[in-house]
């Protein structure tokens, strides 16, 4: 069971004080955690994420509506999707260091679930249902707006990275290629390093946990140094 100091310090993190602190356990905890629990079985986050993926939808759909009145339909579409999908919440979970936060089961703990970006993303969207049953519409609101679409030009930068660098090489005449120069780490746990090669040249580095995040992470940096511009 999570200290009340730990689940304290994660809503001053927040900023926001539940009324229903159970509400925001349940949004802490893995199937795993609860599963284990032979006597008070904990309830796990699954339903709060259903429900907070529905309220994501709508709020950031009335975000872009809002803040972009000259965008088509078709673009709000592509940029609400990129911002919401599991890379992007998991980046934002990390932004807020939920993983110290979760409840997992040991053997999800040994196999590296506290570093799964399909583990952060769903308990920050458990988090945002969890705010909505709690506090409303409002409170979910100012949630989503500071954490999750805060910065939306990097982000955007970085989400999208691959396809951005994709457009600059393909109108530039030139070849792109992913190369693995690296797995380091246990099976279940191995960090991937990625170079980005340019005409058979490396132009940019990244390290993930799998191989689209690594690609990722080095298509952005040859974004950063504006390497095409050259």
């Amino acid at each position: 069971m999570l200290e009340q100091e730990k689940l304290r310090e994660l809503e001053e993190k927040i900023g926001y004080q539940f009324q229903k602190k159970e509400l925001l356990v349940q949004a802490l905890t893995h199937s795993s955690f609860s599963n284990e629990q032979k006597i008070n079985k904990y309830v796990n986050y699954e339903r709060l994420e259903f429900l907070g993926d529905a309220v994501l939808e709508l709020l950031s759909s009335q975000f872009f509506f809002e803040n972009y009145p000259d965008m088509s339909e078709g673009e709000m579409t592509r940029m609400r999707s990129s911002m919401v999908c599991e890379p992007a919440l998991a980046f934002c979970a990390r932004d807020l260091a939920l993983g110290q936060y979760i409840l997992l089961g040991k053997g999800e703990e040994a196999t590296g679930g506290r570093e799964r970006e399909s583990i952060a993303s769903d308990v920050m969207e458990a988090l945002l249902g969890a705010i909505y049953l709690d506090g409303g519409f409002e409170e979910a609101g100012h949630f989503v707006q500071k954490y999750i679409l805060s910065d939306l030009e990097n982000k955007h930068l970085f989400y999208d990275s691959k396809t951005i660098l994709q457009e600059k090489i393909q109108k530039a005449g030139k070849q792109l290629a992913y190369v693995i120069v690296d797995e380091s780490g246990p099976e279940h746990n191995k960090i991937f390093t990625v170079e980005a090669k340019i005409d058979g040249k490396t132009v940019g580095t990244g390290q993930g946990r799998n191989k689209k995040t690594a690609e990722q992470k080095a298509a952005y940096q040859v974004l950063l140094d504006h390497v095409l511009e050259a």
